[in-house]
């Protein structure tokens, strides 16, 4: 987490964003019960960015969230990949406001990452 150069403290909020967020990876790979080696390998880093860093066609000072999950290649199939965009999209929504300090005029973008490989490029056209 980061912020110009300087490390902010880790609110409760921050911490349960991040749980919430690799429990929901870890349920869109199909992990019912994770082990230690899920809980460990499994990660959210949070970032926070200056909003006059991001622009948008209508605004100079766009407050956004960008969630990039990035995967082995078949990882996910896509009807589990939609599933977790649409996962992700709510945790943020409930907690971002909390975690983040937004309190409206929040765009969204959310991104996915995968090696690029065959499936991938079948996956995303």
């Amino acid at each position: 987490m980061f912020r110009h150069q300087q490390t902010l403290s880790r609110p409760a909020s921050t911490v349960r964003l991040a749980r919430e967020l690799t429990m929901a990876v870890l349920s869109a790979e199909g992990v019912a019960t994770p082990g230690p080696f899920h809980l460990k390998n499994t990660a959210a880093f949070i970032h926070r960015m200056n909003p006059h860093a991001v622009h948008t066609a209508a605004i100079d000072s766009a407050r956004t969230v960008r969630v990039q999950v990035i995967k082995p290649p078949a990882a996910l199939n896509h009807e589990d990949q939609k599933q977790l965009v649409k996962e992700v999209t709510e945790i943020v929504a409930i907690l971002g406001p909390l975690t983040l300090g937004f309190r409206h005029g929040l765009s969204w973008l959310t991104a996915y990452s995968a090696s690029y490989d065959k499936q991938a490029q079948q996956s995303f056209p």
